[in-house]
């Protein structure tokens, strides 16, 4: 899977208050934070850098058709699902 957009919907956040959502999912205002404070470093910097990108320029819709199945509802920590 070599397609940036395909990685956003396939990669989880590996830690921190969102640990476990699709980069595809994470809250625009995280995504504004970590532009902010500083993308991390290699891979996981550059799709979260793309995802701002999108998020930040109302071009979310881009990634709906290729989701393959449905959408886990988001909930706040601590929540069960």
């Amino acid at each position: 899977m070599s397609d940036p957009l395909q990685r956003l919907l396939a990669t989880e956040m590996p830690y921190g208050k969102h640990k476990g959502t699709p980069l595809a999912d994470l809250p625009g205002n995280y995504l504004a934070w970590l532009a902010r404070e500083g993308f991390p470093r290699g891979e996981l910097g550059r799709l979260l850098a793309l995802m701002h990108e999108l998020d930040h320029n109302g071009l979310r819709h881009l990634l709906e058709p290729l989701r393959t199945g449905p959408r886990r509802p988001r909930t706040n920590a601590g929540e069960a699902p």
